[in-house]
């Protein structure tokens, strides 16, 4: 951990972990192409039903924990009570402990009751993950509170290259050496392969932040030693408020997992009883959808997510100084921001979709299926990246409560409406598509309008979204245009589809990108103090000039 001024602004932190983000995404990404092609769509869907318990119960011993402790740290640190902040630290290292340590029993023991018997072995993989996480999230938050993003970014990159590796090699291991020939005996044994990547990867990111925590150690004992508040308080106080800090964050988390559970076990319950659907072709859809649509939609909320942890210690230590109109304006930012990133990559996925599906998971029976799925769940990228954000933000000024609200009563309405839509229509699985993005735009307007209430925050519409959306809607349309072009002529060569489809979405991309950035400087949605405030920015102010996108000063 280091000064704040010698890290850069809130954006370049939150570009750091923003970037890793996306490798982590990528890399989930191409990993996931090759596992699919080993376990099968069958084994996916049998993960799939066992991540979203695994998850549902991480989320309520350990995913939060980093976001609580950063926010509690940054407080606390923002005034100088290092010694409270130390307390804070040691509060949450042995609530992860305890509770970490009893969710992992919970997931071991209880699995015949809480999947079906096919997956009882699949969550049991699952169960000493969320032990290995708890601790995890402890160190990862103890760094952020000091807007000190890089080492949770190095982690959670160590951490997907682990999983992945393992997820491959112990899915192959597990399928053709300890498997029999039954090819439901395989899916099962492949989807417990990748459960095991996911606790490795854990593991080894829990080793590099224990180095790296050891080694701050005397760092942060000397900010202890200079804390001169004289405000020392008792543990039970400490504890109490880490406890009801914690536990919005870990409410918030559980309700959108519990959605995705809710939404699994109604669309499995309905389409095998009331419509008599084959349980394994049940399975296969749900994999199709949550293991591909689910999984490429995610990769720019990941962004949202990055920005969100970063802004969660800068906008509480700002409110922690009571100087409301610097949180505003941090609150703002941290918008316009996610809006610049999420608009496009909406509009990217709407027109690309197929393209995209291809490249990352060729499996050409379902190949139609997930890109349709892909096309109409890219909604909810926007939706949900602006909603992390103004989650974070209500957090961050003390209305913990706040987006449990919102959770909550979408998580009712997007429920009934669920169960109407399988129950009278044949959508099948694009009812799940539907209600999830009925749940991300309740969400995201109610957030606002919390927001609006207890911060009064009024942002410029025009610049804030107006500008950046018709920048992405032009840009789609170069993206399309390229895309065809180039598509057109690589068919033309003779060579196979991936590689013409592969070859076609590089300039593709690469022109909506120049496009898009081009649009917003020249009406004026990204000024040079924009452009400054990104990772690198005064390299990328040095190049937009010398393209004389901006004028020269």
């Amino acid at each position: 951990m280091k000064e704040n001024k010698r890290k850069g602004g809130i954006l370049v932190q939150a570009g750091i972990l923003a970037a890793a983000s996306m490798i982590v995404r990528i890399i989930g990404i191409l990993y996931r192409s090759p596992l699919t092609a080993i376990i099968g769509d069958e084994g996916n869907g049998y993960y799939g039903f066992a991540y979203n318990i695994y998850a549902i119960v991480l989320m309520v011993s350990s995913y939060s924990i980093p976001q609580a402790i950063s926010k509690l740290m940054a407080q606390k640190m923002a005034v100088g009570e290092y010694k409270n902040a130390r307390r804070v630290l040691q509060c949450t290292l042995t609530y992860s402990l305890v509770v970490g340590l009893l969710s992992s029993i919970l997931l071991y023991f209880g699995a015949p009751v809480l999947v079906p018997p096919s997956t009882v072995p699949v969550l049991r993989m699952f169960a000493p993950t969320v032990f290995f996480f708890g601790i995890l999230g402890v160190l990862r938050g103890y760094f952020q509170a000091d807007q000190d993003m890089t080492p949770t970014s190095i982690s959670q990159i160590l951490e997907q290259i682990a999983n992945a590796l393992v997820s491959i090699g112990a899915a192959w291991f597990f399928m053709h050496r300890l498997a029999g020939p039954n090819s439901h005996e395989q899916a099962v044994y492949g989807a417990m392969g990748s459960a095991l990547g996911t606790g490795s990867g854990v593991l080894a990111a829990l080793v590099f932040m224990t180095f790296l925590f050891m080694r701050s150690r005397a760092w942060f004992s000397e900010r202890v030693e200079s804390d001169r508040t004289g405000r020392l308080a008792p543990w039970g106080q400490v504890f109490r408020d880490t406890i009801l800090v914690i536990t919005p964050f870990i409410l918030s988390g559980f309700i959108l997992n519990l959605t995705t559970t809710v939404n699994q076990t109604i669309y499995s319950n309905i389409m095998i009883r009331a419509w008599h659907v084959d349980e394994i072709e049940v399975s296969t859809a749900y994999g199709i959808f949550s293991n591909k649509a689910v999984v490429i939609s995610n990769i720019p909320i990941s962004i949202a997510t990055a920005l969100a942890t970063a802004v969660i210690p800068n906008i509480s230590a700002a409110y922690a100084r009571f100087d409301l109109e610097e949180t505003r304006r941090r609150v703002i930012s941290a918008i316009r921001i996610v809006l610049v990133v999420a608009l496009p990559c909406t509009v990217g996925l709407i027109v690309l979709a197929r393209p995209v599906t291809m490249l990352l998971f060729p499996q050409w029976e379902s190949l139609d299926q997930a890109s349709n799925l892909l096309a109409l769940l890219a909604v909810t990228v926007v939706l949900y990246s602006v909603s992390t954000i103004t989650n974070a933000a209500l957090q961050s000024i003390g209305r913990m409560s706040l987006p449990l609200v919102s959770a909550g009563f979408a998580l009712v309405i997007q429920t009934i409406a669920l169960v109407a839509l399988l129950t009278m229509t044949g959508l099948d699985i694009y009812a799940l598509v539907l209600v999830s993005i009925l749940y991300s735009a309740l969400i995201f307007v109610m957030n606002e309008i919390f927001l609006m209430r207890y911060l009064q925050l009024k942002a410029d519409m025009t610049v804030t979204f107006v500008k950046p959306l018709v920048s992405a809607l032009l840009m789609g349309l170069v993206c399309k245009g390229v895309y065809s072009a180039c598509s057109f002529l690589m068919m033309r060569s003779g060579r196979g589809i991936y590689f013409c489809n592969l070859f076609a979405l590089v300039p593709a991309i690469g022109a909506s990108v120049l496009v898009y950035f081009f649009i917003l400087i020249r009406i004026g949605t990204l000024a040079e103090e924009d452009i400054l405030n990104f990772p690198k920015g005064a390299l990328l102010l040095k190049v937009f000039k010398k393209l004389r996108w901006l004028k020269q000063q």
